[in-house]
């Protein structure tokens, strides 16, 4: 059994990655709720999440990260209470860092910020790593309305937009949440946007 379960993941990375690579959009799971997802430094696929979503450019979103590693490279200068932050976090939690770099302009909030995760999740992780850059994760919802704790919550308009949707924990009944978010400064300074 346990077998098969790992074929359908692997063959669900091969093909969200094969997507990701092309520039298209994937319906995928997280550590925290299902999440529309691309390449997070290609702007024209950033821009179709923001069309898929019905959500205003300007409205920053998320990305994720395979390790402590690649924050560098994405932000021009990493806070070091971040990386202690991070050690001592056992929840999915969202670091919003000043000085975004390397990302599609696009999904730099007007500040300059960008929110990072580096999720608690094996199938995110290995996305990551066989991918190779950082991936957007948006929970897979109309702007405006709850993010959908379990697949099937997710409207069927959504599902038929992306370009691949991971069969990967479909089935998975667990309510899972959003991750919490914090916003945090070069001085020191933390600002908790979400618990």
């Amino acid at each position: 059994m346990a077998e098969s379960t790992n074929e359908q993941m692997n063959k669900d990375l091969r093909k969200a990655i094969e997507v990701l690579q092309q520039g298209g959009v994937v319906l995928y799971p997280t550590d925290t709720v299902w999440g529309l997802g691309c390449d997070a430094t290609n702007k024209e696929a950033v821009k179709r999440i923001y069309r898929i979503k019905r959500r205003e450019e300007r409205k920053s979103m998320l990305i994720l990260v395979a390790s402590v590693n690649d924050l560098p490279l994405y932000v021009k200068e990493v806070p070091p209470m971040a990386y202690e932050l991070i050690r001592v976090n056992d929840q999915p939690m969202t670091l919003v860092y000043p000085g975004a770099q390397n990302l599609a302009e696009n999904l730099i909030a007007e500040d300059g910020s960008i929110g990072i995760r580096i999720p608690m999740d094996e199938f995110c992780l290995q996305l990551l790593q066989r991918f190779g850059k950082p991936v957007v994760s948006t929970s897979a919802n109309f702007s405006g309305n709850p993010a959908p704790a379990i697949f099937r919550e997710i409207p069927e308009e959504i599902k038929k937009a992306v370009d691949y949707v991971v069969s990967w924990r479909q089935n998975d009944p667990g309510k899972r949440k959003p991750s919490s978010v914090i916003k945090i400064g070069l001085k020191g300074e933390i600002e908790i946007i979400r618990k």
